[in-house]
């Protein structure tokens, strides 16, 4: 496959996971918000920082409010990493790879675009949010099921899923993220109602709440949470469940073209990091410290993926 293509599939696949994962960030931050109303603007600051577009904001808004926060992050242009902005790249680098694509993926991805286009064209009130980021992982779910209905299982499927699952591992460590370290107003709180909620809610954020629910016959803690959104393989956002899928697809690779490349060493060495590691030694450590580390090894593994396939040619 031309490493034109292979980027192309790789990139739709990240930015139409991103969308939807930016849309659960929305959420947490939403959700969290309302733990802490004299405090929401606060909230918002420590998720634009969490999604990496602080900066971008800043030098568009000032000050941070919530409602400009959550339209910044949900459709404005100027953020190339909102909702509307990834679905768009997407469909970009979809319409750049058509013919490697099924009919029904591509009308999925497309009909996605439209449908999302017309419904973020306009601020939505914050009444209406929790309806339109419903619809945003909606979306992203007839993708998904379009991809895995129609497309046949060889390199083109690979590429697509090592950008699902290296999106997706980046994403959940941020949400992850913007609870433990930022949002917390200090460390007096740990342990509090309001630590629960808020870890309540970054289960919800990944759809993880009623999976760790039926796990856990119904007992919780900040701990718990954590070792199950982190290592446990059973749980398609966990980070060690992405890990070893972004492995798995690579080591399809690796046997379909008979080459290894210094990113099958790499995703190596993070699973085996995973597997060895333990919820008691990060939280030892420090979680944030943990998280900044996994997402350099990630953003890292990202860059050879595309060195070693030639994804600029």
């Amino acid at each position: 496959m031309l490493g034109k293509t292979a980027g192309g599939l790789f990139w739709m696949f990240r930015y139409l996971e991103r969308s939807e994962n930016t849309a659960r960030l929305i959420e947490a931050g939403f959700r969290i918000a309302l733990t802490r109303p004299d405090g929401a603007d606060d909230e918002w600051a420590s998720v634009l920082q969490t999604a990496a577009v602080a900066g971008a904001y800043r030098e568009r808004h000032g000050e941070v409010d919530g409602a400009k926060a959550v339209d910044f992050l949900l459709r404005d242009s100027a953020n190339a990493s909102s909702v509307l902005s990834a679905i768009a790249a997407a469909r970009q680098n979809a319409r750049m790879v058509r013919t490697a694509l099924t009919r029904e993926v591509w009308e999925a991805v497309n009909d996605t675009y439209m449908i999302l286009k017309e419904e973020l064209a306009r601020p939505v009130r914050t009444r209406d949010l929790p309806e339109k980021l419903a619809m945003v992982r909606q979306q992203s779910a007839l993708v998904r099921g379009a991809l895995h209905g129609t497309m046949l299982r060889n390199d083109i499927f690979d590429f697509c899923r090592l950008g699902t699952f290296l999106e997706r591992a980046d994403n959940t460590a941020r949400i992850l993220d913007v609870k433990y370290y930022v949002l917390l107003p200090s460390i007096s709180q740990i342990g509090s109602s309001l630590d629960n909620v808020q870890w309540e809610t970054i289960l919800r954020s990944v759809a993880g709440q009623r999976a760790y629910r039926w796990l856990n016959k119904g007992e919780s803690s900040p701990m718990g949470i954590a070792d199950f959104l982190i290592f446990d393989g059973r749980m398609p956002r966990s980070l060690r469940f992405a890990s070893m899928k972004i492995g798995t697809n690579l080591a399809y690779l690796e046997k379909a073209y008979g080459m290894r490349h210094p990113c099958h060493d790499q995703v190596e060495v993070l699973t085996t990091r995973l597997d060895t590691m333990t919820i008691e030694r990060v939280f030892d450590d420090g979680l944030h410290e943990f998280i900044t580390d996994f997402l350099a090894d990630i953003a890292r593994l990202g860059g050879q993926i595309e060195r070693d396939y030639r994804f600029l040619g």
